[in-house]
């Protein structure tokens, strides 16, 4: 129940403040400028939302690289509040912008909180992935799961949709970013004391569960 009631939180908390990621509104790459380039399209999730700047999980990712001497340019183009709608809009620029190599997906979570379609929701993750792919990119899709007070089915189809996506363009998946941090034994030492944002401490948790997926993406 407590576990729960800490997904609950963080998934009505996704959207609450969609100024926090207003610094991040302009897409901000890594110093290095050497390798392929990896665009991180997302939500509060990758915005370091409430975390000193450098803590979150795709700064933990460029540390990662270049201890696993894998050069390459990562570019963080998340926005807290932003949604599936609003990335399929921002999309077309950014990939003309950086042509990426990679394209990690990190929305929907803001879409379930506003009670959006679905469908809706799956159409804009197929058009980014679709768009992405088109443009010569890698694709890896990472999902979001709601809490069972959404309704049992409708958490299931929520979370199902990022599979059926990955499976319908071949992407790569991650299928729960939040594995081991929402649904661990310790969920509420995980969270920031608003009880719906990662803490520092749990950001190093989502990048172990995204590497293997983007490393066999960037061999």
């Amino acid at each position: 129940m407590r576990t729960d009631r800490l997904r609950r939180h963080f998934i009505l908390g996704l959207a609450a403040s969609p100024l926090a990621g207003l610094c991040l509104g302009t897409a901000q790459a890594s110093a290095k400028g050497s390798g392929p380039t990896i665009l991180v399209l997302g939500d509060s999730l990758s915005a370091e939302y409430g975390l000193a700047r450098g803590t979150g999980w795709v700064a933990l990712l460029e540390k990662r690289l270049a201890d696993e001497k894998v050069a390459a340019t990562v570019v963080n183009a998340s926005v807290s509040g932003d949604t599936t709608s609003g990335g399929r809009a921002r999309l077309p620029a950014l990939l003309d912008k950086h042509k990426p190599a990679v394209v990690v997906i990190e929305l929907g979570g803001n879409d379930a909180l506003r009670g959006l379609p679905m469908k809706n929701t799956q159409d804009n993750l197929s058009a980014m992935a679709q768009a992405a792919q088109k443009a010569g990119a890698k694709v890896l899709l990472v999902g979001m799961q709601v809490p069972p007070n959404y309704g049992s089915d409708y958490a299931r189809r929520f979370a199902a949709a990022f599979g059926e996506v990955a499976r319908q363009h071949q992407t790569a998946l991650v299928p729960f970013l939040l594995e081991g941090v929402a649904n661990g034994p310790d969920a509420t030492a995980l969270f920031q004391p608003d009880r719906i944002h990662p803490n520092a401490q749990a950001h190093p948790i989502m990048l172990g569960n995204v590497w293997p997926a983007l490393r066999k993406l960037l061999r």
